[in-house]
């Protein structure tokens, strides 16, 4: 098992950086970067500014606009032109876009595999910070929507494969399927409708993760405020893997139940729990519960930037949609190296949990 750990941390860094050239040219490809950005901020900024001292910025005052007025708006913008050109030469030699293409690469990878992930182009903070400070939301989400799904699915699934074509295993499904044909943030508008002030109830808070007052509370109330602001977007997180995973669960067992060694041992006469506890529940469970790892990972970077939206929740989903709409590469590729790093890491995880649930599995004599 060791020579195979080993194999497979080798086996991270070139994944890795094949990861990050495909996402790195593909991205640095699209048109309107981060030199573009800033100088169509400045160009907004300066015709706003030329509105409000010629005082032709209102609607109503579009027809008094002379022709001298509009021919001096149009020799300012020309003479801007030689500005835009220096301006540009200056933004990019700034932010190091007077190098080639590759030349950024190396010179970003071997920063990230320093653990130096730079400045934010625009936010004037590390992509770091930035990280840390977006966490508590992503982690909240993460940790209470991943467990919630395994608390729930788990029992449910293995009851409905116990319970097959009956009168449970029906209505059950019937609700699954339900949930899981509502999207997320649709579901999320309904509980936000229904239960925080929409139309009808006002049970539980709009936006945030705790109150504007939260840092005065007992210890005792931080606790109870902090659950209560969870619950309408982990409910709304918790639909569409919910049902996944309980029917996985169910097919799972199904699956198991149906082999030749629960018949021989039926046959021997043991007991149906004993059966089902002993043999089934260990084989059938070995991919969903080594799955867990994983599974939290692509929950956590991943979040429904809908739902957090919805529930005014700043994290990292948020995060890195604005930073890729503006162009924020810093963020945008930091936040992918480290994503793409702990899936890595928690795939090889995954592999020594199966290792665990089932002594059986001997990853050593396969090859990577």
């Amino acid at each position: 098992m060791l020579s195979y750990i080993i194999r497979r941390i080798f086996l991270i860094v070139p994944t890795l950086i094949g990861i990050m050239i495909l996402n790195f040219f593909i991205i640095q490809l699209a048109p309107g970067g981060p030199v573009e950005q800033i100088l169509a901020r400045y160009r907004g900024t300066e015709i706003r500014a030329t509105e409000r001292v010629s005082g032709t910025g209102g609607a109503g005052e579009q027809s008094s606009v002379t022709s001298e007025q509009q021919q001096d708006r149009s020799d300012r913008y020309r003479g801007g032109q030689g500005l835009d050109a220096e301006l540009r030469t200056d933004l990019e030699r700034l932010y190091g876009f007077d190098k080639p293409l590759y030349v950024r690469f190396l010179v970003m990878m071997r920063n990230y595999f320093t653990f130096d992930f730079g400045e934010s182009f625009f936010r004037d903070r590390t992509v770091i910070q930035l990280i840390i400070d977006k966490l508590p939301v992503s982690v909240s989400l993460g940790v209470w929507t991943t467990l919630i799904i395994y608390l729930v699915s788990i029992p449910l699934g293995i009851r409905k494969a116990v319970k097959v074509d009956t009168p449970f295993d029906v209505w059950t499904s019937t609700v699954i399927t339900i949930g899981y044909a509502i999207p997320g943030f649709l579901f999320a508008v309904l509980l936000v409708v229904l239960f925080a002030g929409g139309s009808f109830l006002r049970i539980f808070p709009l936006r945030g993760l705790v109150s504007d007052n939260w840092a005065g509370f007992p210890w005792y109330h931080k606790i109870t405020d902090y659950l209560w602001h969870l619950v309408l977007p982990v409910t709304a997180n918790v639909i569409g893997g919910f049902a996944t995973l309980t029917i996985f669960t169910k097919n799972s067992f199904l699956e198991e139940i149906n082999k030749q060694y629960v018949t021989t041992a039926r046959a021997k006469g043991l007991a149906e729990r004993r059966i089902l506890l002993g043999h089934v529940f260990r084989n059938a469970m070995l991919l969903i519960i080594a799955g867990f790892p994983s599974a939290f990972i692509g929950v956590l970077f991943t979040s429904s930037l809908l739902i957090e939206v919805i529930f005014s929740l700043d994290g990292l989903g948020l995060l890195g949609y604005e930073a890729l709409i503006n162009r924020d590469y810093p963020i945008v590729f930091g936040t992918m190296f480290i994503g793409s790093l702990l899936g890595l890491v928690l795939n090889l995880v995954s592999d020594i949990m199966y290792t665990i649930i089932d002594p059986r599995i001997d990853f050593e004599s396969r090859e990577v």
